[in-house]
């Protein structure tokens, strides 16, 4: 990172030093003999979560343009890369390559996706916390290569690992102190050295299964982005990138390119790194934005492959430092060629992955998105999909583990539905964690609890068509240390089946194991007894899918607001 007033003096007294000796520099050919500074390309990802083929609906979209997909994304990178000198070119990516996958590439344990983005030419990459989905040891057989301890090398050919480098700087092993992976790596170009620091969220934790960050410890993101940012300054690296699985969202006026409005946690995480980082590749919450903030440009590339953000770093060839950084997040378009190793990719695991994925398993009368109702003036409402799926939950455990209500958390909710029939792949990409289902005995306070948790994570849970419940927009907020003391649920509201749920009752719930865990922030939940873990999350929405098809959109109306229910 270049520090202007330190340059500024330091040619101020070479000059006088010239002059003493007549030989300042007075005509344009004697000034621009200085070396011209070195031109390097970043081209960024992040939140690939295995979509090797187009997606779906409106997440196979954006800036109005139908996009995504590896095919097009990988001819996208190489036009990129033929408009730069490929040789000054680096590919990169901040997090979420893979887990919550489609069937195609979550058949085989994502190793498609790892084959398709080496041989797309990435070569440094973040953890997410999704590649932590099937813990630490399988994230380091996904670098490293072999076959998977328990489905073997399931197409049948060697997994030779990643063609390229994760980096995870603040995941630590617990027992030992030191990182998972290599927390940096150096890249040089025509001399000049490029340092990249690669980090998940320190909420990892929070939002993952208990199993799959077991052992494991996270850090803050800004104080491990200094001090290994300190630790590449002593290695002679000016020039810092730090590859970070964490980020905002700006308001909904501005486009792929802007930055209106800020807000998330990347923001508080630019404005306490140092100085010396220069640029930030951030990702996590599938939005896309080009900012400035704390003097650092900071990107994000939406989701799914269908944004890359080409990135034009100036670099003073002496100093190492970074004169200029521009970013332009350029759509994955479907107008190109399709490159034809990667459909060659796509056919031969099509191939091995059999009928299976084309089986019909339901149908829908219309579209069903998962898309979340505004609730006073919030995303935090209901949504159409999530709320099939609390239904197939409650239906899979009512009489077989005497189940009154189930709730679904939206981040398990992953694609919409299209209108007509639906295959397995469809049911496998809406919910594709292989979550258990657990029913478990709540109390009616504790259930409460729960309800206003939702207002302290900011996340809803979606209800089974049984519950029903008030929310009061001008009620107070609960703390993370003790959500029950919000007045956000309006008490006496809370109904299963159309009858009051008693504070002094115990209650048979559903959720999935996340959740159970205290997933997403609802801690709430570990204080559940009695547990019974159930059938698998997939195989409950798809035996719903078929025994109700046709299936609908589900009318709205499980919470409702003061101003629909006025106070009796």
């Amino acid at each position: 990172m270049s520090i202007p007033g330190m340059r500024r003096a330091a040619v101020g007294l070479t000059a006088l030093a010239l002059a003493a000796f007549g030989a300042v520099a007075t005509n344009p050919e004697q000034a621009d003999a200085r070396p011209k500074p070195v031109d390097v390309t970043l081209l960024a990802l992040n939140d690939f979560h295995g979509n090797l083929e187009p997606p779906s609906g409106s997440s196979g979209t954006i800036a109005g343009q139908a996009a995504g997909g590896v095919e097009y994304l990988a001819t996208h990178l190489a036009e990129l890369r033929a408009a730069a000198k490929k040789k000054n070119t680096i590919t990169v990516a901040a997090g979420d390559l893979i887990g919550a996958s489609p069937l195609l590439s979550a058949a085989f344990h994502d190793e498609p996706t790892i084959e398709a983005l080496s041989m797309a030419g990435l070569d440094y990459a973040s953890v997410g916390n999704h590649e932590f989905d099937e813990g630490a040891a399988e994230l380091l057989r996904i670098q490293n290569g072999g076959c998977h301890p328990v489905d073997g090398c399931a197409d049948g050919t060697p997994y030779k690992g990643a063609g390229f480098q994760y980096l995870s700087a603040n995941a630590f092993k617990t027992a030992t102190g030191k990182p998972l992976m290599a927390p940096y790596a150096i890249h040089k170009v025509q001399g000049v050295k490029v340092g990249f620091i690669g980090m998940t969220l320190e909420g990892t934790p929070e939002i993952v299964s208990q199993q799959g960050v077991a052992g494991l410890t996270f850090a803050d993101e800004a104080v491990t982005a200094n001090r290994y940012a300190r630790e590449l300054r002593r290695k002679g690296v000016e020039t810092i990138v730090v590859l970070l699985h964490e980020g905002g969202t700006q308001a909904a006026t501005g486009g792929i390119n802007d930055c209106v409005g800020m807000t998330g946690p990347i923001v508080d995480i630019a404005n306490r790194m140092d100085p010396s980082i220069d640029v930030v590749v951030s990702g996590h919450t599938h939005q896309a934005y080009n900012c400035d903030i704390n003097g650092k440009l900071v990107t994000s590339a939406s989701s799914f492959g269908r944004l890359v953000t080409d990135i034009d770093l100036k670099i003073d060839r002496r100093s190492g430092d970074v004169l200029s950084a521009a970013a332009n997040n350029v759509v994955v378009s479907r107008d190109v060629a399709k490159d034809p190793k990667q459909t060659a990719l796509i056919d031969r695991y099509k191939t091995v992955l059999g009928p299976v994925a084309d089986r019909q398993v339901g149908e829908t009368t219309q579209a069903i998105t998962r898309a979340q109702e505004t609730l006073f003036g919030t995303t935090m409402g209901e949504s159409p999909l999530g709320n099939v799926i609390a239904d197939a939950q409650l239906a899979a455990t009512d009489d077989e583990q005497g189940a009154v209500a189930a709730f679904m958390n939206p981040g398990g909710v992953r694609a919409d539905l299209d209108a007509g029939p639906v295959t397995y792949e469809e049911a496998f990409t809406v919910q594709p964690f292989a979550n258990n289902l657990v029913t478990l005995d709540l109390t009616g306070a504790q259930l409460y609890c729960v309800l206003e948790q939702q207002f302290v994570t900011g996340r809803t849970l979606y209800p089974s068509a049984t519950v029903g419940y008030v929310v009061d927009p001008n009620g107070t907020t609960g703390t993370a240390a003790d959500p029950c003391v919000g007045t956000r649920v309006v008490r006496g509201s809370l109904t299963f089946g159309g009858t009051a749920v008693d504070t002094a009752a115990t209650y048979r719930v559903t959720v999935n194991n996340f959740l159970a865990g205290g997933g997403d922030g609802f801690s709430a939940l570990t204080g559940g007894t009695n547990l019974v873990t159930g059938q698998i999350d997939l195989d409950a929405f798809v035996a719903y899918l078929t025994a109700q098809s046709p299936v609908s959109a589900p009318t709205l109306d499980r919470i409702r607001t003061t101003a629909e229910v006025p106070a009796a």
